[in-house]
């Protein structure tokens, strides 16, 4: 579908072209951190918030809407955020019969790039009342930590020494939110910005390590969801709860955010944004 248009200087097409979106391959990133494909170790969505969408109705005055994309986890292609924002701006001088037009044919052009069928909703302005902001669960955020490492390492993550919250080994279950999630985009380098919720049964992870963890990915590049899947992978292994959540909420650019979520379990989590979003 044409050359990666991220980082390149781009006109923006005002006429309707699905050929703007750009697929990237999860299978390669998924084979570097050691996830068979064939049997994925999560499940989870990619909830993609569309906060500048237009087209034009048939009488040529434009309609204005905010949108909702939900990409299964094991769709085989991510699609790259600018082509995206490119071919969502390809609607704006498009005229369409109404909103079921618009949804059906955003469904159609990215459940085939995606290679996994896309769930699209698109609502009215006033439906942003229905985003609700959502109040956090336990944030470590305040924990004082000293901080030398910004660059994912697994090896930050510890389990709770006995004491600090039981017994050592005993079971808890616990949410955990940090705002200090800051990562990078492996193209461009600029800076994506998001808070992290952490949901498990298990062990009691050691709350200034967790912390520590979610700063490391500071300097570290890469995509919204394979920041995601890095968190969900390295904290299965280096504290193997017996269940496991990571949910980011990541800050808009360009009219997108981005809003990864993984699971050892089956679920279809709400779309509760963030005050920051």
């Amino acid at each position: 579908m044409g050359f990666l248009p991220l980082g390149q200087q781009t006109e923006y097409v005002a006429k309707y072209d699905a050929n703007l979106l750009f697929p990237i391959a999860r299978v390669d990133k998924w084979s570097e951190m050691g996830i068979e494909s064939e049997k994925l170790p999560f499940f989870g969505e990619d909830i993609w918030n569309a906060y500048e969408v237009s087209w034009l109705d048939k009488k040529g005055k434009p309609i204005v809407a905010l949108a909702e994309f939900r990409f299964p986890c094991d769709s085989p292609n991510i699609v790259e955020s600018k082509s995206f924002k490119l071919y969502l701006n390809s609607f704006n001088q498009t005229h369409f019969e109404g909103q079921d037009e618009v949804v059906s044919l955003m469904s159609q052009d990215l459940s085939k790039a995606s290679g996994a069928d896309v769930d699209v909703v698109i609502r009215n302005l006033e439906a942003m009342e229905s985003l609700v902001v959502i109040k956090p669960d336990f944030c470590i955020d305040e924990l004082d930590v000293e901080v030398t490492e910004y660059h994912p390492n697994a090896a930050l993550l510890q389990l709770s020494e006995s004491g600090e919250r039981g017994e050592r080994g005993e079971s808890v279950e616990e949410g955990l939110v940090s705002h200090l999630l800051k990562s990078n985009c492996p193209v461009t380098n600029q800076p994506d910005w998001g808070s992290v919720h952490i949901e498990y049964k298990g062990k009691a992870i050691d709350h200034a390590s967790l912390l520590k963890y979610v700063i490391s990915f500071r300097e570290h590049t890469d995509f919204h969801e394979q920041c995601v899947e890095r968190m969900f992978i390295d904290i299965m292994r280096q504290c193997k709860p017996e269940s496991l959540l990571v949910y980011a909420r990541y800050v808009r650019r360009g009219g997108l955010d981005i809003n990864p979520y993984r699971a050892t379990y089956n679920v279809t989590l709400s779309n509760d944004r963030l005050t920051r979003q």
